[in-house]
This record gives structure tokens, C-alpha cells and sequence, in this order.
């Protein structure tokens, strides 16, 4: 019998429906159930349509952002858990769960992140199909520089005039503190469990010794990591010049695995650069992963401004190319045995490990694209079922970019010897993955 009960009808219960947001701290929505409830809880549901295999022959979340997803869910709950908050955690139709939901313990308010591209807008919807006297509170809290402090009219196609605009007219705003907590009486008497790899279709499995992604997921694994990486090693120093590497952890920041799935709010890696700058050092390497912040924000306004343009194969160009789908060479690209070892490297490594360097993902999809011609929106689903760090904004905008359907003005395409001469003069990178492949 579920210990879930309704409290008393004059008080102002709340629930905060966790999705892409997966943190305590610098959380509005959050920070705003506290201050205006006598109760809250948490809420986090599995889709299982996101576990089984779509129409190309793969699952649209694989083993590897699984296994970060449930770590993270972990770690909120632990988190959520010191201020007294119990995390619901259910498997199931996420409208369903909560219509029962708010009805036993007479919620009045939720509380969420605002998405808007279309599984998430749906999924919204459903629930405020079936709610009865539940009010929604919605926050934009997955950018740098929030869209209220923004005009619309300057949020260029270009990237180059949208940070401009945005470094010398928008100030980002300050971390949001938690002002207070609850008792021990807020907790629900039931203890409610992260799904297994199991029991999400996967088998257990082994890191990869030549991972360059080692971490586990989280909101306290991310500040380590940012910790390590600006303070105690201070490798944020040399940035620009080693985010291109290929081996390592420390060539990039790796921060984009937690951003995405919001265990850390990009205000958190923005405030402590600023924190560094002001101490230690300020240089062109600070400045350059805030640029990368940027970046992240450009294709989140991209994909505001253009809705579900982002995934139609002619892009928000609407450009009609010609486009192949042959699964044949798609499959050999995914495998990894393609005419260009550099390429074969680094898809090798994406399913390994789940991970590739930002250098590699512009080859890789440069040659599906550009070389290949095959359906680029192919590509971005295989990245959205392989990444760690898969974010829908900045994968289909990259995506777009790369293949010439979105906002790269020249339309560039990647000369892949060159790319791999330059980056990989002493096949070192190459040569680790690919001399240790299985041929089956």
C-alpha cells in the first residue's frame, strides 16, 4: 500500500517534475516550490519509449546515457533528500503517473522547466489534458542569458552577431540560493528506487580504459570536476589550446555531459570562470569556454526561434538538397568502416565509450553529410542514442551546420586527411582504436 496520502486540504502542497534540470542547486523552479509551499516533492519519470529500438535499428537512449542518467537521478535523490524532499521516481506514461499523483497527495502546483521542442512539448501537453486544478509554473532555466533579458530581435542566425549582442548588452544573472528547507515531517515514509540498466533493457558493463569520459553522473561529480578543472589543476588556463585534443581527460572541460541533462546550470560554470578570472588569471582561455557557453545558448534560441524546423531534413534553410538512405554505408559510417580511418577512429570510440571529442564530431558528420550524402537527421539520431552529452538543441544545431541546411554561412565541408593530419600527425589516436577493433 503506497505511503503517498493526501495532506491537509488548506495546505499548499507542491511538486517539482525534474526532466532535463537534474539539480538542487541554482534551480528556480525549486527554489520557488520551497518558498511558496508547506510541502514539495519530487518527481522523475522513465519514458520507456526512449529504451527501444526506432525505425534505423537503434535505441534512442543507449547503455551509455543510461548509465549517467541513473547516476544522476541517484545523486538528486541523495541531494534532494538533505532538504528533506522525497524524489518520486516512476517507469511509465508521465501524464498517467501524475494525473494519480496530484489527486493522493492534492497538489496544486507544479513545478518545471520549460521545454519546447516537440517529445517534451507533447508530453506536456498530455498532462495538462487530463490535470484537473493544478496550476503549472514554467521557468526558462537552462540558459546562460536568460530570454527574458533578451530581445528577439536580435537573436541572429548568425552566432557571431548573437554574441556580440549578448556580451555587451545581456548581463547573466546571479545563482539562485536556497532560502530555506524543510523538517523531517515533508519526507514520504516510502522509499522510491532508480531503475537498474536491467530493468531499462541493458546489460551491465565495463568503462573502456581508453575513455576519455571516466566520470560518473551528478550534480557533486560535476562541481569535483569543475573544481579540478579550474582550480586544481588549473587546465582551464590552456582551454583554447588543447579543446581540439583527441586522447585524455583534460584536452576539454568535459562539462557538456552535465549540462545537458542540467546536473550543473551553465550560471554555475559561468560565475566560477569569473571567480577564477578575478583571482588567478584571465586570459583567452577563460574567455573561450565562456564562448563555448555561448555556443550552447545560440542553438538553444536557434531552436526556440525555428520550433521543430531543427529535425525537417531541409533545415531551418529549408534547403533542398538531394539525400541518400542507404543503410548500407550508414551502417558502415556507424560501424566505423568507412574509407577514411580518422573517421573509422573516432566511431569506434563513440561506441565504446559513448563519447567523442568535439574535433571528431565535426568530422564524422561532415563526411555523413558532405561525402555521403546520407540523411543527415541519420546521424543526429545515432549521436542522440550514443552521447554522454546529448542535448537536442546543440545536436541538431550542430548537425544542421555541419551538413549545410542550417547556420553556417560558407557551408564548409571537413578535409578529412587534412583534419586528421593536423590533429593526428602520429596516428596516435587512430592507431588506439584501431588496432585494438574486433573484425567480425
Amino acid at each position: 500500500m503506497s505511503n503517498i496520502v493526501a495532506k491537509d486540504v488548506d495546505q499548499t502542497n507542491s511538486l517539482v517534475w525534474f526532466r532535463n534540470d537534474l539539480r538542487v542547486n541554482d534551480h528556480h523552479g525549486l527554489k520557488q516550490a520551497i518558498e511558496n509551499s508547506d510541502s514539495v516533492v519530487g518527481f522523475y519519470c522513465f519514458n520507456p519509449d526512449l529504451f527501444v529500438e526506432n525505425k534505423l535499428g537503434f535505441k534512442k537512449t543507449d547503455k551509455f546515457r543510461a548509465k549517467f542518467l541513473i547516476e544522476t537521478l541517484e545523486n538528486l535523490k541523495k541531494n534532494l533528500k538533505k532538504i528533506n524532499i522525497t524524489l518520486i521516481i516512476k517507469i511509465g506514461d508521465s501524464a498517467k503517473i501524475l494525473s494519480e499523483l496530484t489527486s493522493k497527495k492534492n497538489i496544486k502546483n507544479i513545478y518545471l522547466q520549460e521545454e519546447w521542442t516537440k517529445e517534451e512539448t507533447d508530453e506536456l501537453l498530455n498532462l495538462k489534458n487530463i490535470l484537473n486544478d493544478v496550476v503549472i509554473h514554467s521557468n526558462y532555466d537552462q540558459f546562460l542569458f536568460h530570454p527574458e533579458d533578451i530581445n528577439s530581435q536580435y537573436i541572429s542566425d548568425v552566432f557571431t552577431n548573437f554574441r556580440k549582442y549578448c556580451e555587451k548588452k545581456v548581463d547573466v544573472r546571479s545563482i539562485s540560493l536556497m532560502s530555506k528547507k524543510f523538517g523531517s515531517e515533508n519526507l514520504i515514509n516510502e522509499d522510491f528506487k532508480v531503475p537498474s540498466l536491467k530493468m531499462l533493457g541493458f546489460d551491465d558493463f565495463e568503462l573502456d580504459n581508453r575513455s576519455a569520459f571516466i566520470f560518473a553522473g551528478g550534480s557533486d561529480s560535476a562541481k569535483e570536476r569543475l573544481d579540478h578543472y579550474v582550480w586544481k589543476t588549473r587546465k582551464v588556463n590552456f582551454y583554447k589550446q588543447t579543446r581540439n585534443g583527441l586522447i585524455g581527460l583534460d584536452y576539454s572541460s568535459k562539462f557538456s555531459a552535465w549540462l545537458s541533462n542540467g546536473s550543473i546550470s551553465p550560471r554555475e560554470i559561468y560565475w566560477e570562470i569569473k571567480q577564477y578570472e578575478k583571482d588567478i588569471l584571465k586570459n583567452q582561455s577563460t574567455y573561450w569556454l565562456v564562448f563555448e557557453l555561448i555556443w550552447r545558448d545560440f542553438f538553444k534560441y536557434i531552436s526556440l526561434k525555428y520550433g521543430n524546423k531543427i529535425f525537417m531534413l531541409g533545415g531551418i534553410l529549408e534547403k533542398d538538397y538531394e539525400w541518400s538512405t542507404d543503410f548500407q554505408i550508414f551502417n558502415e559510417w556507424i560501424e566505423g568502416r568507412t574509407v577514411e580511418p580518422f573517421v573509422n577512429a573516432n566511431m569506434i570510440e563513440l561506441n565504446s565509450t559513448g563519447w567523442m571529442s568535439n574535433r571528431g564530431r565535426q568530422n564524422v558528420a561532415s563526411f555523413l553529410a558532405k561525402e555521403l550524402k546520407i540523411d543527415w537527421r541519420w546521424g543526429a539520431a545515432y549521436f542522440e542514442s550514443k552521447l554522454i552529452d546529448y542535448d537536442v538543441h546543440s545536436n541538431y544545431g550542430n548537425w544542421m551546420y555541419v551538413s549545410g541546411v542550417g547556420n553556417d554561412p560558407r557551408d564548409r565541408k571537413f578535409n578529412i586527411k587534412f583534419q586528421a593530419e593536423r590533429y593526428d600527425s602520429m596516428n596516435k589516436y587512430q592507431n588506439m582504436w584501431l588496432q585494438k577493433r574486433l573484425f567480425i
